[in-house]
Protein backbone atom coordinates (compact mmCIF):
# COMPACT_ATOMS: atom_id res chain seq x y z
CA UNK A 1 0.00 0.00 0.00
CA UNK A 2 1.30 3.41 -0.97
CA UNK A 3 1.36 6.26 1.66
CA UNK A 4 2.12 9.46 1.57
CA UNK A 5 2.47 11.72 5.10
CA UNK A 6 2.99 15.34 4.28
CA UNK A 7 4.21 17.28 7.66
CA UNK A 8 5.88 20.84 8.33
CA UNK A 9 2.74 23.26 7.80
CA UNK A 10 1.82 26.38 10.35
CA UNK A 11 1.38 29.73 11.00
CA UNK A 12 3.60 32.34 9.40
CA UNK A 13 4.09 35.99 8.78
CA UNK A 14 4.51 36.99 5.66
CA UNK A 15 7.80 37.31 4.17
CA UNK A 16 8.63 33.73 6.34
CA UNK A 17 9.68 30.61 5.47
CA UNK A 18 8.46 26.79 6.25
CA UNK A 19 9.89 23.59 5.02
CA UNK A 20 7.60 21.06 4.14
CA UNK A 21 7.88 16.68 3.75
CA UNK A 22 6.33 14.21 2.90
CA UNK A 23 7.49 10.66 3.72
CA UNK A 24 6.46 7.88 1.49
CA UNK A 25 6.15 4.40 1.30
CA UNK A 26 5.09 1.41 -0.55
CA UNK A 27 6.99 2.28 -3.67
CA UNK A 28 9.66 2.26 -5.19
CA UNK A 29 10.43 5.78 -4.38
CA UNK A 30 13.46 6.45 -6.56
CA UNK A 31 11.01 5.84 -9.91
CA UNK A 32 8.85 8.43 -8.77
CA UNK A 33 8.21 11.58 -10.54
CA UNK A 34 6.39 13.38 -7.05
CA UNK A 35 4.94 16.81 -7.20
CA UNK A 36 3.35 19.27 -4.65
CA UNK A 37 -0.54 20.72 -4.82
CA UNK A 38 -2.24 23.09 -3.05
CA UNK A 39 -6.03 23.56 -2.33
CA UNK A 40 -7.01 27.49 -0.95
CA UNK A 41 -10.47 27.95 0.66
CA UNK A 42 -13.07 28.04 -1.88
CA UNK A 43 -10.86 27.50 -4.79
CA UNK A 44 -9.72 24.53 -7.44
CA UNK A 45 -6.20 21.89 -6.40
CA UNK A 46 -3.53 23.38 -7.94
CA UNK A 47 -0.09 22.28 -8.93
CA UNK A 48 2.77 24.12 -7.30
CA UNK A 49 5.91 21.75 -8.66
CA UNK A 50 7.30 18.48 -9.56
CA UNK A 51 10.25 16.79 -9.11
CA UNK A 52 11.43 13.90 -11.38
CA UNK A 53 12.82 10.39 -10.73
CA UNK A 54 15.73 12.07 -12.68
CA UNK A 55 15.89 14.84 -10.05
CA UNK A 56 14.13 17.68 -12.58
CA UNK A 57 12.50 20.23 -11.02
CA UNK A 58 9.90 22.52 -12.49
CA UNK A 59 7.08 24.91 -10.67
CA UNK A 60 4.03 27.12 -11.26
CA UNK A 61 4.87 30.90 -12.43
CA UNK A 62 3.19 31.87 -8.65
CA UNK A 63 6.22 30.02 -6.88
CA UNK A 64 9.21 29.85 -9.35
CA UNK A 65 11.92 31.52 -7.43
CA UNK A 66 10.57 31.44 -3.56
CA UNK A 67 9.71 27.88 -3.64
CA UNK A 68 12.79 24.71 -4.12
CA UNK A 69 11.46 21.36 -4.33
CA UNK A 70 13.77 18.61 -3.38
CA UNK A 71 14.11 14.54 -2.89
CA UNK A 72 15.96 12.21 -0.76
CA UNK A 73 16.17 8.42 -2.44
CA UNK A 74 17.36 6.96 1.06
CA UNK A 75 15.06 8.23 3.04
CA UNK A 76 11.81 8.15 0.68
CA UNK A 77 11.11 11.60 1.26
CA UNK A 78 10.22 15.18 -0.64
CA UNK A 79 10.52 18.36 0.66
CA UNK A 80 9.30 21.69 -0.11
CA UNK A 81 11.08 24.58 0.90
CA UNK A 82 8.83 27.85 0.24
CA UNK A 83 10.67 31.21 1.09
CA UNK A 84 8.99 35.09 0.82
CA UNK A 85 5.60 33.31 2.08
CA UNK A 86 2.75 35.85 0.78
CA UNK A 87 -0.67 35.64 2.26
CA UNK A 88 -2.16 34.06 -1.15
CA UNK A 89 0.19 30.98 -0.29
CA UNK A 90 -2.34 30.29 2.33
CA UNK A 91 -3.58 26.17 1.34
CA UNK A 92 -3.70 23.12 2.26
CA UNK A 93 -0.60 21.24 0.84
CA UNK A 94 -0.39 17.78 -0.66
CA UNK A 95 2.02 16.17 -1.98
CA UNK A 96 1.10 13.29 -4.83
CA UNK A 97 2.94 10.57 -7.25
CA UNK A 98 1.36 7.96 -9.37
CA UNK A 99 2.72 4.31 -8.71
CA UNK A 100 1.31 0.96 -10.96
CA UNK A 101 -1.20 3.32 -12.72
CA UNK A 102 -2.80 5.08 -9.77
CA UNK A 103 -3.13 8.42 -8.35
CA UNK A 104 -2.01 8.66 -4.50
CA UNK A 105 -2.47 11.55 -2.37
CA UNK A 106 -1.50 12.69 1.24
CA UNK A 107 -3.83 14.19 3.93
CA UNK A 108 -2.30 17.21 3.41
CA UNK A 109 -0.58 19.85 5.67
CA UNK A 110 -1.99 23.34 6.57
CA UNK A 111 0.19 26.45 5.72
CA UNK A 112 -1.63 30.09 6.80
CA UNK A 113 0.39 33.40 6.04
CA UNK A 114 -0.41 35.93 7.70
CA UNK A 115 0.12 38.73 10.52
Amino acid sequence: QVRLQESGGGLVQPGGSLRLSCAVSGTNFRLNDVHWYRQAPGKQREWVATITSSNVATYADSVKGRFTISRDNVWNRTSLQMNSLKPEDTAVYYCNLMSRGRDFWGRGTQVTVSS
